[in-house]
């Protein structure tokens, strides 16, 4: 069965940086686009960012210029680069397959895994 399994997440204080990283079985993990996705306490699943199986990325408004995607094929490891942490990036942060903010929102599915929480305070 394929699995994601999300691991870098911690405490760290407001303008601090943490590397999400989010390791996979995924056969198809290179031409797979892929995403990152998350979920603040007693809030719904809000989409982060995509990559695509050619580099290309997308963020969503609330994190851009701040965090970075990118991907290694041949670890099949998909990354999140998470600079100048606020405290409302405070959430837990799920990779998954795919690249629809509207269907990734009506998540969490099956495939992916139990995600990784980042917690920003001072």
């Amino acid at each position: 069965q394929e699995r994601l399994v999300e691991s870098g997440g911690g405490l760290v204080q407001p303008g601090g940086s943490l590397r999400l990283s989010c390791a996979t079985s995924r056969f198809t993990f290179g031409s797979s686009v892929m995403s990152w996705v998350r979920q603040a306490p007693g809030k719904g699943l809000e989409w982060v960012s995509t990559i695509d199986n050619s580099g290309t990325t997308n963020y969503a408004d609330s994190v851009k210029g701040r965090f970075t995607i990118s991907r290694d094929n041949a670890k099949r490891t998909l990354y999140l680069q998470m600079n100048n942490l606020k405290p409302e990036d405070s959430a837990v942060y799920y990779c998954a397959p795919g690249g629809n903010p509207s269907i990734l929102v009506g998540g969490p599915y099956d495939q992916w895994g139990q995600g990784t929480q980042v917690t920003v305070s001072s």
